[in-house]
């Protein structure tokens, strides 16, 4: 599967955005997804997760650093999943990546390691 992620930009502190995670090659409700970023000279870090589509619920995983601010949604039939940042902060400045696993429970993942395809980055800049 070919992931294209999309939506970064520059906000202020205090705005939204919403980045988008499209879908092409496999049927993307088969995956479950999850978002990363990136600053400059840190670790790659988890942001939120969301399990694999085709069920009534799907299950859905935050860091402490974004929860409450951040929703993972899924759009199975555009084979895209979207996060609403809400009330960004300077320290959400990063490049933000989105990775997706086949998944055949509803779990999701918060790990780099587990999962086996990946977007290019779309840069998140939050001016104070």
């Amino acid at each position: 599967v070919q992931l294209q992620a999309s939506g970064g930009g520059l906000v202020q502190a205090g705005g939204s955005l919403r980045l988008s995670c499209a879908a092409s090659g496999r049927t993307f409700v088969d995956y479950a997804v999850g978002w990363f970023r990136q600053a400059p000279g840190k670790e790659r870090e988890f942001v939120a997760a969301v399990s694999r589509g085709g069920g009534r619920l799907n299950f859905a995983k935050y860091a402490d650093s974004v929860k409450g601010r951040i929703t993972i949604s899924r759009d199975d039939a555009k084979n895209t999943v979207y996060v609403q940042m809400n009330d960004l902060k300077p320290e959400d400045t990063a490049a933000y990546y989105c990775a997706a696993v086949a998944a055949q429970s509803a779990a999701y993942y918060t790990a780099v390691s587990e999962y086996d395809y990946w977007g290019q980055g779309t840069q998140v800049t939050v001016s104070s």
